[in-house]
Formats: C-alpha cells, sequence, structure tokens
C-alpha cells in the first residue's frame, strides 16, 4: 500500500507572489514578498503535522489540491447559491496555478524531498462557505 497524507490550511487561497528587487548602492537583492513567506509558513506548518514523525518521501508523488474562495459578499444569494452548488465557478485571481505553486514549495523538504518528484498534479478552485485549501499526497509506486 502506498502512503497517503492528507491536510488542510484554512483561510482564503493565496497565489505565490512573483519576487521581487530593489537597489541598495550598486547591488539588486531579490526577495519574496512578506505575505507568501506567511501563507508558506503556514503550509509548511500544516503539512509538519501532517507528516509527523515520517521522513520527507522519495519516491514518485501524486498531489491533489481542492481549492475553496469564499463567495464575494457582495453576490446576490441567488448567485451565491450557485457558487455554493458548483454551478459559477471562481475564475478570479488567485490563479489555480500559484496557488499550487505556493503549496508545492512549502511542502518542499517536508512531504516529498524535491518537487521534482510530483509526477501527477490536480488543482480544483471552487467556492465553499468555509474557505480552506484541502492537500491530498499519494506515492506513486507504478
Amino acid at each position: 500500500m502506498s502512503l497517503q497524507i492528507y491536510f488542510n490550511v484554512d483561510g482564503q487561497p493565496q497565489g505565490k507572489a512573483r519576487p521581487r528587487f530593489k537597489k541598495v548602492n550598486n547591488f539588486v537583492s531579490v526577495y519574496t514578498p512578506a505575505k507568501t513567506k506567511t501563507y508558506e509558513k503556514e503550509i509548511k506548518e500544516a503539512a509538519i503535522i501532517a507528516m509527523g514523525p515520517l521522513k520527507p518521501l522519495e519516491t514518485a508523488v501524486a498531489v491533489h489540491l481542492h481549492m475553496y474562495a469564499s463567495v464575494p459578499a457582495s453576490y446576490s444569494k441567488k448567485r451565491t447559491k450557485a457558487c455554493l452548488d458548483g454551478s459559477e465557478r471562481p475564475t478570479k485571481k488567485p490563479d489555480a496555478d500559484n496557488i499550487a505553486k505556493a503549496f508545492l514549495d512549502a511542502m518542499n523538504g517536508v512531504v516529498y524531498k524535491d518537487d521534482a518528484q510530483i509526477v501527477y498534479l490536480t488543482a480544483s478552485k471552487n467556492y465553499g462557505v468555509i474557505p480552506c485549501v484541502h492537500v491530498s499526497v499519494y506515492e506513486v509506486l507504478e
């Protein structure tokens, strides 16, 4: 049987922001925005708890991300109902791939040794009553 890891990260899904550059004297320094660092730290902490005493996987892995954004307060009752029953899906920012990037980078060295081990990735964006991201990671043995 292959190893399976599940965990949730509560709160509105956030995409990984692009690196920022600043010039100090004659040197250019690159940094990750604070909001992205904080979100990745939150993801990493949830992954550490989910892994428990296990070491990072060294096999091929499959990652499934189910993202749930809150319905905007400005939506009508009819539109809110459509969002929650899946008839309407979130097509606004953050992009699903940017959210996935934040998760994949944060799980590096915790759930798997390197995100190059990911051979199968799915990501879905939905509306939900409680904003969160459900994460499932499976070993791919065959």
